[in-house]
Formats: C-alpha cells, sequence, structure tokens
C-alpha cells in the first residue's frame, strides 16, 4: 500500500504506478497498455503540438461507504470526447475502449483510490493526442489515446466557500461559432491571461459573457454557469459556445427529482441580480457558490459571502451521496471498478 496524507491532498499532479496508453495506426487502435514511466516520446513534429490537436477529460472515482470504487458517469465522459474527436478531425475512443482502459488503469492503481471518508477521490485524466509527425495543416496519421489516474483532496475541508466573480469586457473564451462546445486544450489557452489577471485581482472566477454581444451569460472560465430562481427553477444557460458539463446535467436530473423546474435557455446579463443563488459547476468541485460578480463600475450581490445557499448546497450534498455510496444510484450513474 502506498502512504498518502489524504489531509493534505490537493488538486495536483501526483505521480502514481502507472497510466495506460493505446495506439492509433493504419485505421485502427492497438489494444492498449498500462505504461509505468510518466513521460511520453513523440516526434517534433507531431500534430498536438503545431496544430492544437489535442482533447482530454476529467472525472471521479470514489472509494464508496461499502468499500465499493466507482466512476462517476464515464459513459458521458466518452461520449463527450468523441464528439470533441469529430470536431478536430481525430479518430473517436469508442466507449467499450475508454471504459476498458478506465477498468484497466484503475485497477493497477487501485491503492491510490483513497479511503472512504476522508472526502478525497481519485481524478482521471483521460488525453487524446496527434503524435504523427504532420507540418503541412492537415490532420495527422497517427495518434495516442492515454488515460492518466491521481488521487485528489477535498476542496472544501471545512464547508463550501462562495466566492466573487469578474467580467472582462476585453477578453472571449470561444468564438460564436468555434469550439466552445468541446473540450480542447485551445479553449483554456485562450482562458489563462485573463484567469491570471482576475486571480492578481482577487477574483477566483472569470464569468464570460457571449462573444457576439456581450449582453448574454456563456459560462465560468472553467465550470457552467447554474442559477436558481426566486421560485425555486434550476436555470443554466444554452449556448454553441458552452461546453456541456457531466455534473450540470446530473445536477438539473436531481432538481428535477426533486419536483423542481429546470430551465436550460438564454440568460441576459441584467438578468443575473435577480437571482437567489447563482453557482459555478464542474468535475472537481461540484458545485462553487458565487455571491458577487462584478463588471467594471457594477457590482452584482447575490446571496451571502459566509454560506453557500440552501438549494446549491443540498444538490452538492445529493451528489455526493450517491457518489460516495451514501444514497440509492437511481439513475444507474455509478460504474464499478470490478
Amino acid at each position: 500500500m502506498v502512504e498518502i496524507d489524504w489531509s493534505k491532498l490537493g488538486f495536483a499532479y501526483t505521480p502514481t504506478r502507472s497510466h495506460i496508453r493505446y495506439h492509433w495506426k493504419d485505421g485502427k487502435w492497438d489494444a492498449g497498455a498500462l505504461v509505468q514511466k510518466d513521460t511520453i516520446e513523440m516526434s517534433i513534429a507531431a500534430g498536438c503540438l503545431h496544430y492544437g490537436q489535442e482533447a482530454f477529460e476529467g472525472l471521479k472515482v470514489f472509494r464508496q461507504k461499502d468499500g465499493k470504487v466507482v466512476a462517476f458517469r464515464p459513459d458521458r465522459n466518452a461520449e463527450r470526447m468523441q464528439r470533441t474527436a469529430v470536431r478536430t478531425v481525430m479518430p473517436p475512443v469508442p466507449t467499450e475502449m475508454f471504459l476498458d482502459a478506465l477498468d484497466r488503469v484503475v485497477r493497477d492503481n487501485i491503492d491510490y483510490v483513497p479511503p472512504y471518508g476522508t472526502g478525497c477521490s481519485m481524478y482521471v485524466r483521460p488525453l487524446l493526442i496527434g503524435s504523427g509527425p504532420q507540418i503541412g495543416v492537415a490532420p495527422a496519421h497517427e495518434y495516442d489515446f492515454l488515460m492518466m489516474v491521481m488521487p485528489m483532496g477535498d476542496y472544501y475541508k471545512g464547508g463550501i466557500k462562495p466566492v466573487r466573480a469578474i467580467i472582462f469586457d476585453e477578453y472571449d473564451r470561444a468564438a460564436p461559432n468555434g469550439t466552445g462546445d468541446i473540450k480542447i486544450g485551445g479553449n483554456y489557452a485562450a482562458s489563462l491571461y485573463a484567469h491570471e489577471k482576475a486571480h492578481g485581482m482577487g477574483f477566483p472566477v472569470e464569468l464570460y459573457l457571449d462573444s457576439a454581444t456581450h449582453t448574454k451569460v456563456d459560462e465560468f472560465a472553467t465550470s457552467n454557469f447554474v442559477a436558481i430562481a426566486k421560485d425555486g427553477t434550476y436555470v443554466t444557460v444554452d449556448s454553441r459556445s458552452v461546453l456541456p458539463s457531466v455534473t450540470n446535467l446530473s445536477l438539473q436530473q436531481l432538481s428535477r427529482d426533486l419536483g423542481h423546474k429546470v430551465e436550460v435557455r438564454t440568460v441576459p446579463y441584467e438578468e443575473l441580480g435577480t437571482f437567489a443563488e447563482i453557482g459555478a459547476c464542474g468535475t472537481a468541485v461540484v458545485v462553487t457558490p458565487v455571491y458577487e460578480i462584478v463588471r467594471g463600475d457594477t457590482t452584482i450581490r447575490v446571496g451571502s459571502p459566509d454560506v453557500c445557499g440552501p438549494r446549491l448546497q443540498e444538490l452538492h450534498d445529493m451528489l455526493q451521496d450517491i457518489q460516495f455510496g451514501r444514497a440509492p444510484d437511481a439513475h444507474g450513474w455509478c460504474h464499478e471498478i470490478k
């Protein structure tokens, strides 16, 4: 068994025993192999380095109350990576192969799955890259799919902490008909400058408005926008520039389970101040409440800076209870690692 102080884990790269790697050439994927080195060798002319042929995903594995080890909705991550691959002209990874990779790499690193009760989980990062040499602007002829795993700490030691957000009108994350709805590194590279600027000003997150008009909400820098209206309706954004979040889809379903209305629609900027609660949701954090949004000289206050709003807290807890096996998995979201 590995010796890890689970109480000190954060969200950072931690070397583990192995990752799993598959290679695509001549129209087919190989059988994949577990690799103990945490480096990869490729041509200096690799397509991912020159033309950005790269896609990634993020999901979590949990050790549940009864000792089972499960991944949360990995089939949805597989489907999303397939959409990304098609859009970036890479060979899609079949769902069966994606789940095979997940089972094999988690089993080989099973002692890195944190114990139940620590609040920690295992983070899984699938990566698809054009590894074959390609100098002309065109898709590569060879690809690698790999999946790495690492233990990850509880973001909310001591409880969920509401944060402040900022809107920069001078920066956009994605073009209206661009690649905002798929998960590629280029989208995140485009947000890094604004992200660092926001952090320097004391804002943990940025909120992006639509690139065409800057009048409608798109998403937070790394998370979907969600809100609770004063009548209890769960509201999230309908936009071609927004990445469909597996966490958001899950929270929508849980809201319906509670009997609340769910709206996926355009959210005008002017509506922000009317919500009872606002949050940023994603795999790493589930949901982060946002109590203040600043745009130039305008400050919008929603909720409390001290505590998470009751509905977002309830949804966060419901999702975590399913993931950690404290509540029934009514929708069959948990994939058991045998």
